[in-house]
């Protein structure tokens, strides 16, 4: 058997946000056992997921671990990707691919976010913390956020953390800020639960510049990029994958509706 990995980055407009994916994975790469690894993009970025999994069957590969850089899991790991290998495997019926979860809900997550905030500055008992996702319509995403605010919450000695979104689901980032401002809140973070600049990320900015927030002390953190705990996190997700002897991550010909559930 010839090991290969084949990670899935988002994509974005934006090519700088292209081009930290594809350090993000390059970071990881080295702590890899496999002789063939190649990045794809599911969206809006080259190369496709089709492009780099033939290239992985070019090299030889005869089991492909598939992993998606993603944070949290909605449609893109349930239904999107799954489909999309599904489609690709009716031209390599012969070939085992094995597909790894997004990076999820982790204690450690709090340590990171906590990091964050402390490039900017010393956290205090009488700050609060706004954690701004991505947001979808899928509940887990929803449940997943909550849950990581509340870890963040029980980790450190903020007053509070709220969850958010910045479309799709609720509460909304741009309503939460609005109330925040019109609350007696003097010290706030607001952290973007984004791995990559972005559109997303110019949208975090553009709202905060609406309001005139006086002596109050407000601070955006930077995006999560390659930290060091997100990378651990990631180089699991990937060994998870090569290891991986669960039958429901492993796909076979003739998968016709695929989706997974995890």
């Amino acid at each position: 058997m010839k090991q290969a990995v084949l990670y899935i980055c988002h994509g974005s407009r934006v090519p700088k946000a292209r081009t930290e994916a594809i350090h993000f994975i390059n970071k990881v790469m080295p702590k890899v056992h496999a002789s063939i690894q190649e990045v794809s993009f599911l969206e809006l970025a080259e190369p496709s997921i089709e492009v780099s999994f033939s290239r992985c069957v070019e090299q030889g590969a005869t089991h492909l671990a598939v992993v998606p850089l993603l944070l949290l899991t909605a449609s893109h790991a349930k239904r999107d990707i799954p489909k999309e290998l599904a489609h690709i495997m009716e031209k390599y019926p012969d070939i085992r691919v094995t597909y790894g979860k997004p990076i999820g809900v982790d204690n450690k997550l709090a340590y990171m976010l906590q990091d964050k905030m402390n490039e900017k500055a010393e956290i205090q008992p009488s700050s609060i913390a706004i954690l701004v996702g991505r947001g979808s319509s899928d509940q887990d995403v929803v449940r997943d956020l909550n849950e990581i605010s509340s870890i963040l919450y029980k980790k450190s000695n903020l007053g509070q953390v709220y969850p958010c979104f910045l479309t799709a689901a609720t509460p909304k980032f741009d309503q939460l800020i609005e109330d925040i401002f019109h609350s007696n809140e003097k010290s706030i973070y607001v952290i973007p639960y984004l791995i990559f600049t972005g559109l997303l990320k110019r949208e975090i900015d553009q709202t905060i510049k609406k309001y005139d927030w006086g002596n109050r002390h407000i601070e955006v953190c930077s995006y999560l990029g390659p930290h060091p705990i997100l990378l651990d996190l990631f180089l699991e997700r990937v060994n998870e994958a090569i290891l991986n002897k669960d039958d429901k991550f492993t796909f076979r010909k003739g998968l016709n509706d695929a989706s997974i559930t995890f």
